[in-house]
């Protein structure tokens, strides 16, 4: 696996990282990361930290790790043998002249390609430019042969190498491009396999060129594996116009490790059984080059959503409870006390520990997709007022003074049961049977009941929501209400 440190870790990126380290684990090989940091332009320590913690986030093993930007001795050494061999060559052109032969080709209907102007050079007339300081590149002299390869899933691949020429393989002999710097690792490491997205395919010719320019021999060439593409909704490339497509962002957003694992082992592989869910050993287990597809996989991101649902819902609620909490802290709804003992509620001052708390997450378990969800579907249980439209609380047809009958009523059931035996079972044997009397349905007394405690339209059940609350709470709750509909 070797990303770049230029921008945030894709999921893609992701995806391959899985993919490379089960294959390890399947067949019993060595899964190497190569953190490909030679662009020092656009390299960032922050975004080289982001995909360490990525793929350790993802529970992602690998046994060796290496650095591009620490081996330039070695690409020196390679790419000065094929400046001596007349491989390769210094090229002079500018930027405006290789633009105007691209568009000139481009014109006539062919593929751009470089002319091929600078090949020429004497090593004494290079020399003398670079002397002068005429800006540069090393140009691979391509022989136009046809270049084939076996690819695993795709089988038999051919390209005509004509096609693009000679390629640009350094800025300098100290200065490699991806191409180069690659295939020397590749062979230098012993690289087996390389598994990567299709998108790498036009490469593939040139870094085979390229091994053969180096003297490498065909036996010590890796086997391909090119990923299908991840696709959005519309079959397109998945890009940012889909929605996140940073690793980093489903981890801030509460989506588990377990479930993100065992979303994106689907997208291009599939088990050849109807299983949906499958663990990380099962994944070993069953991963095989065979089950890997060649046609884009759609990302869906509700069957990531159902996945997480899942698995949260494997978690102990102490778990997930201490999972929830940093997002509830984030959105100034709790505040931690020094000793780390008990919450206190941001916008009453009250201290909560977390037995309660637990009460809380247990009441939205079953609905939460996401962790960071917990804030906007529990945060009423911490607010001091909850706003809504008192249109909210009408149930069907009910006036305004049926809603005022059906909170009085509630309200004079609630103050009724004791401080003690306030709970979700006992609300529950006086509300329904209550309910049940009102001669219409159980929700007009149960609806207004909910939105006055909740101020939401669902959520969860009103007997287990008052139960949390307290009665205190939920009585207070229930005037505040009848006062809106009174106004």
């Amino acid at each position: 696996m070797a990303p770049s440190p230029t921008g945030h870790f894709h999921i893609g990126n992701a995806r391959t990282a899985l993919f490379n380290e089960l294959f390890c684990q399947r067949y019993g090989g060595a899964f190497i990361l190569r953190i490909d940091d030679t662009d020092r332009d656009r390299y960032s320590p922050e975004y080289e930290t982001e995909i360490i913690d990525g793929l350790k986030w993802l529970g992602l093993e690998w046994g060796e790790e290496y650095r591009q930007s620490e081996r330039q001795d070695i690409y020196q050494r390679y790419i000065q043998k094929l400046l001596d061999e007349k491989k390769a060559y210094f090229c002079f052109c500018s930027k405006d002249d290789l633009e105007a032969h691209r568009q000139y080709l481009m014109g006539r209907g062919e593929a751009p390609r470089y002319s091929g102007k600078c090949r020429e050079f004497s090593e004494k007339q290079a020399a003398e430019n670079i002397k002068q300081g005429q800006e540069s590149v090393i140009r691979l002299k391509s022989s136009g042969a046809k270049v084939i390869f076996e690819d695993l899933i795709r089988g038999r691949i051919e390209y005509e190498t004509a096609s693009f020429g000679d390629i640009v393989i350094a800025k300098n002999v100290s200065s490699p491009l991806y191409n180069v710097a690659s295939v020397i690792d590749d062979f230098e490491m012993k690289i087996t396999h390389i598994v990567r997205g299709e998108d790498h395919i036009p490469n593939t010719p040139k870094q085979i060129l390229m091994a053969k320019a180096l003297g490498f021999s065909e036996k010590s060439r890796a086997q391909y594996i090119h990923l299908p593409l991840i696709l959005g909704p519309n079959r397109a490339k998945l890009s940012s116009r889909h929605g996140a497509v940073s690793l980093l962002e489903y981890r801030q957003a509460g989506y588990l490790p377990e479930a993100m694992v065992n979303f994106l082992a689907f997208l291009g592989w599939n088990p050849g059984s109807n299983k949906e869910v499958l663990s990380r050993d099962d994944l070993i287990k069953e991963f095989s080059v065979k089950g890997l597809h060649k046609a884009g996989a759609v990302f869906n991101s509700q069957k990531l959503d159902w996945l997480n649902g899942f698995y949260i819902r494997q978690k102990s609620l102490a778990e997930i409870t201490s999972m929830c909490l940093p997002y509830l802290v984030e959105k100034n709804i709790l505040r931690e006390k020094d000793d780390k003992q008990k919450y206190v509620i941001c916008a009453t001052g009250e201290e909560v520990d977390f037995e309660y708390l637990q009460t809380v997450v247990a009441a939205y378990r079953e609905r939460l997709k996401k962790l960071s969800e917990i804030g906007e579907l529990a945060g009423f249980f911490f607010a001091d007022e909850i706003l809504y439209e008192k249109e909210l609380l009408i149930w069907k047809q009910m006036t305004s003074q049926d809603i005022i009958f059906s909170l009085t009523a509630a309200k004079d059931a609630i103050e009724s049961i004791a401080e003690n035996d306030f709970s979700k079972e006992n609300l529950e044997k006086l509300l329904a049977p209550l309910a049940e009397k009102f001669g219409k349905d159980r929700g007009y007394l149960l609806w207004p009941l909910r939105v006055a405690l909740t101020g939401q339209a669902s959520s969860a059940g009103p007997f287990e929501v008052a139960a949390i609350l307290g009665k205190e709470k939920a009585i207070k709750r229930l005037k505040t209400a009848l006062n809106r509909v009174q106004v």
